[in-house]
């Protein structure tokens, strides 16, 4: 029997309880994240907001069910870094090996594309020999979808009473031009992201 198919679609803070069916074991079980506790159903709602507010956060639904996520964040809040951002995915440990964090990481570079990002980066948890709570596959995910290391910091990380490596990973999707036209909030391009990747007002992707 052939799984459902995948759909993504914006998220929406109702969708906290999902997705953090999805992080909590992420943040219990592993050091992909350094989060120590899982936050709240209202807290990670809270986050969702926040985000929606400049940047694009996706979802992908296989079934009723959300199979992954992926989102923007601000790189630095000081207005020379406007045209850089932290991208983050995750995917559900039952929906690995689907090409679902490859489909999220696609739509959300062009969304932000469409706001006129310039500069992706991703900050990855990284063992110097993996272990049973961290391998090297987020590293290798960013570099199969264009990202190259841009730095590491070493032993900065401290969970499960072990150390970790942090690196930054960095991928630019657009030219840098003198002057830089400004980056426009999410909310503002929407309408032309979704219809850049083909679909209808409503969402879904």
């Amino acid at each position: 029997m052939k799984p459902d198919p995948v759909t993504l679609r914006i998220a929406v803070p109702e969708d906290a309880a999902a997705l953090l069916e999805i992080y909590a074991p992420y943040v219990r079980n592993t050091a992909v994240t350094f989060e120590y506790d899982v936050p709240s159903e209202a807290e990670f709602s809270a986050r969702i907001r926040s985000v929606l507010e400049r940047y694009p956060y996706l979802v992908a639904q296989r079934g009723s069910a959300l199979a992954g996520y992926a989102y923007a964040a601000p790189f630095k809040e000081r207005a020379a870094y406007d045209w850089a951002v932290e991208t983050t995915v995750y995917v559900a440990e039952s929906a690995k090996g689907a090409g679902i964090g490859r489909r999220l990481y696609g739509a959300l570079e062009q969304c932000l594309a469409a706001q006129g990002i310039l500069n992706l980066n991703a900050c990855i948890a990284y063992p110097p020999k993996e272990d049973a709570y961290l391998t090297q596959d987020s590293a290798a995910f960013h570099a199969h979808m264009g990202y190259t290391q841009a730095g590491m910091f070493r032993q900065c990380g401290y969970k499960f009473d072990r150390w970790y490596d942090m690196i930054w990973m960095e991928k630019h999707i657009g030219i840098h031009t003198t002057p830089a036209p400004a980056v426009l909030p999410f909310p503002e391009v929407r309408q032309q992201a979704l219809a850049a990747l083909g679909i209808q007002s409503g969402g879904w992707i």
